[in-house]
């Protein structure tokens, strides 16, 4: 995420943290209220009572205040999918684990706020890096569970473990992108095993 310096420029009102939280949190508000798209700076200095200008000096547009919002967001999958893949011991089990995680908690979080997910279509379509971060996150979530099956015996070991990782998350990513998960909706329940099986026979040494 793109930042402009975040000194005050005085020393009245709250510290710089607290500034930043009230301002996320009034934007959060607001965009599932009326929409990231239909949302201005000024708006959001209306609602929070700061100068469009005081926002500037924490976030260098309403695209940077988005990322924030958008990478809560995908900060909660992340943590959802490494606690369902942590619970599992052997590297068949957290493949099952992540492809359910990702399904059930990427749809819970896309879809509990239709107007918080236009920020995570815009995330996607402008790919702005939070966004890609967090799909280099799962992609190495991902080649870690393989890499351990590798050593395990669990998985064959022919094919280059990247092109492997890559051919996975590929089948993944209807339930990670956002502009994709909207038309994925009605196999959201039986997706995570079937896929996730059908992996697993191609994985097998």
């Amino acid at each position: 995420m793109k930042k402009t310096s975040t000194s005050l420029a005085s020393a009245r009102g709250p510290v710089d943290h607290e500034v930043r939280n009230q301002i996320i949190a009034a934007a959060t508000e607001h965009f599932s209220r009326y929409g990231y798209e239909k949302t201005t700076v000024s708006d959001l200095a209306k609602v929070i009572g700061f100068s469009k200008a005081y926002i500037y000096k924490f976030f260098e547009s309403k695209q940077a205040v988005g990322e924030v919002i958008c990478g809560n967001c995908l900060g909660e999958i992340e943590a959802e999918v490494r606690a369902a893949v942590d619970q599992a011991d052997r590297p068949p089990e957290k493949l099952r684990r992540l492809f359910k995680a990702i399904v059930e908690s990427s749809m819970r979080l896309f879809f509990q706020d239709r107007k918080l997910y236009e920020i995570a279509i815009s995330a996607a379509t402008e790919r702005w890096q939070v966004t890609l971060a967090h799909e280099e996150r799962i992609q190495a979530m991902l080649r870690d569970i393989l890499q351990e099956g590798r050593q395990s015996g669990d998985f064959e070991r022919k094919t280059p473990l990247d092109e492997t990782m890559m051919a996975i998350y590929l089948v993944m990513r209807p339930y990670l992108n956002p502009l994709i998960l909207q038309h994925s909706f009605d196999y959201a329940e039986e997706a995570p095993a079937q896929l996730s099986s059908l992996v697993l026979r191609s994985l097998s040494p």
